[in-house]
């Protein structure tokens, strides 16, 4: 009996290790693991790897809530959804009308060095309805943009035009809505072997069909940052950067570096930084010279960081926050400005920090160094973060007067600090319009005032900004009567971009243009809100067999 004991309990133990060996197999297979949740997990997977559990802000949101708070009463609903295709960037929802496809469809165009091309195509009926939607945009009356999209609820670009109206009159929540419609309907359409997680799947910028997938991302990463689920934003930010890391059309690298830092993923970032950092030189963005910085600051900080570990990682965060300092001197006052933090006298006359290094950059340098601190000054506030900052301030000026070798060697290029100046004129002569897309989509009040001329003077419509010179049209709208062109100023362009009925004629018309701008936001408002309520779908004849799917898609 002892034996047979012996013998069973070995037998479990060995079914236990066989049960242990393969559950560790499948968590690191697919990154179920607490440590494979973050960005960062020191794994062989690419760096934009993107899990779809991290689609769902549900997930982020258990974390800090639990699911209990964050079901609750969710849980009887989801027998409703089984006539509704498994997705996962966004749930259907029983208000949304009844989905049919619109038109849209993702052809595979081809697969070259690990890689699939993708594109979106619209067939010739959806055409007819974008045609629509551009006479309803050009008749300058959004009431035929609300009837456009009543008759045709999941129309893309009708979708991300009345979201931008709603998200100015602030009704976040409609707008947040319109744009997960708009990824539903993407979703449904894409390709049975295109595959968002794995980084290897490609969408063209420049065709026009593929232009709303983007803009319908970002815009619900930029809703996910607002609701607290930086890490869900974050996954999204990945996602977008991954369909064209080369040209990255929405200039991601400006963004994903703020979204790491408020998810807490600095592991994450110096990844992306140290395999990016060789052939894309992250270094010479101001957002990474900073935030690199600070990611080794907040590591540093960690309880379970040792101490030997803690004091290489402060050393490290020290010299590349004094080089960013040198390296983009005008990035410190406004900083301290926006942080409400009177700068000391040393450091406000001197000739580093002064004045003089504000006029000394070129404007795509201003761009670039407003978004930056526009968009990450609330995470230099903390009170340990601003006396690290003002210590390397100090040690700065203390190595400039020095005439410190290290300053005239700003990473390692043997520079003198006065070729600094010239060195950064040389660089960021002018901003590239991915760039400009990103300022203005961004809507930071401190880098949307140094757009240049040429991006403010031509009119930015939501579904489509700055459209690329060089686009691959598949089908052309039919020719249409040319209307004269009109002297418009600016703030008239700019009204025009918020909503296409306004018409601006002369400057100083300013106070009836707002309050004509009022009352048709209005108007569209109560109409939007009409047809939602109003509408009812009648439901067609179910199938014989309900659980049927239409596909899956990795």
């Amino acid at each position: 009996k002892k034996k047979k004991k012996k013998n069973t309990t070995g037998d479990k133990q060995g079914a236990g290790d066989d049960i242990d060996a393969l559950l560790e197999t499948i968590e690191q297979s697919n990154g179920l693991t607490l440590q494979s949740e973050g960005c960062g997990a020191s794994d062989n997977r690419p760096v934009l790897y993107v899990e779809h559990r991290n689609l769902n802000p549900e997930t982020e949101l258990k974390r800090y809530f639990g699911a209990r708070a964050v079901l609750g009463d969710q849980r009887p609903r989801q027998r409703q959804r089984q006539f509704h295709r498994s997705t996962w960037m966004t749930i259907p929802k029983n208000t949304w009308p009844r989905f049919s496809r619109p038109g849209i469809s993702m052809t595979l165009l081809e697969s070259r060095d690990g890689l699939q091309y993708f594109t979106f195509e619209h067939s010739r009926d959806y055409q007819q309805i974008q045609f629509k939607f551009l006479d309803s945009v050009e008749s300058m009356d959004p009431n035929n943009i609300v009837a456009l999209l009543q008759m045709n609820p999941y129309h893309i670009d009708s979708l991300l035009q009345l979201s931008d109206v709603c998200r100015i009159q602030e009704d976040h929540e409609m707008a947040r809505d319109l744009i997960e419609r708009a990824l539903y309907s993407f979703e449904c359409a894409f390709h049975p072997v295109c595959s968002l997680t794995s980084g290897t799947s490609r969408l063209d910028y420049l065709r026009p069909e593929n232009r709303a997938f983007y803009l319908a991302g970002y815009k619900h990463m930029m809703f996910l940052e607002r609701r607290g689920c930086p890490r869900t934003a974050l996954e999204y930010c990945r996602l977008i950067l991954s369909l064209d890391p080369d040209s990255d059309p929405l200039c991601m690298l400006l963004l994903i570096d703020f979204l790491s830092l408020r998810s807490r993923e600095y592991n994450f970032l110096l990844r992306l930084y140290q395999d990016w950092e060789v052939h894309r030189n992250l270094s010479q963005l101001p957002n990474f010279a900073f935030s690199v910085a600070l990611s080794h600051f907040h590591l540093s900080q960690e309880d379970q960081t040792e101490s030997e570990e803690r004091e290489r990682l402060k050393h490290k965060a020290d010299l590349l926050l004094q080089d960013a300092l040198i390296m983009f001197p005008g990035v410190l006052m406004p900083l301290l400005d926006l942080c409400t933090v009177q700068p000391d006298a040393a450091v406000s006359s001197h000739d580093f920090f002064g004045p003089r290094s504000q006029l000394g950059q070129t404007p795509a340098l201003a761009e670039l160094v407003s978004l930056y601190v526009g968009r990450t000054h609330t995470l230099w506030r903390e009170g340990g973060v601003l006396l690290w900052l003002e210590e390397c301030v100090r040690e700065v000026l203390r190595r400039v007067d020095s005439k410190d070798p290290l300053v005239e060697d700003c990473q390692n290029n043997n520079i003198q600090t006065l070729s600094l100046i010239f060195k950064r004129k040389q660089r960021y002569q002018s901003a590239p319009l991915n760039i400009h897309r990103h300022v203005i989509l961004s809507e930071i009040k401190e880098a949307t005032s140094t757009l240049p001329l040429e991006v403010t003077t031509q009119s930015v419509m939501g579904f489509d900004p700055l459209p690329p010179l060089d686009s691959v049209v598949s089908y052309t709208r039919p020719e249409r009567q040319s209307v004269g062109a009109s002297n418009e100023s600016t703030l008239s362009l700019f009204f025009r971009s918020l909503l296409p009925n306004f018409n601006l004629q002369d400057d100083l018309e300013v106070a009836q243009a707002g309050r004509e701008l009022n009352q048709e936001v209005n108007r569209l408002m109560v109409a939007m809100r009409d047809m939602l309520a109003n509408i009812q779908f009648q439901e067609p004849p179910r199938e014989d067999n309900p659980d049927r799917d239409e596909g899956e898609w990795d």
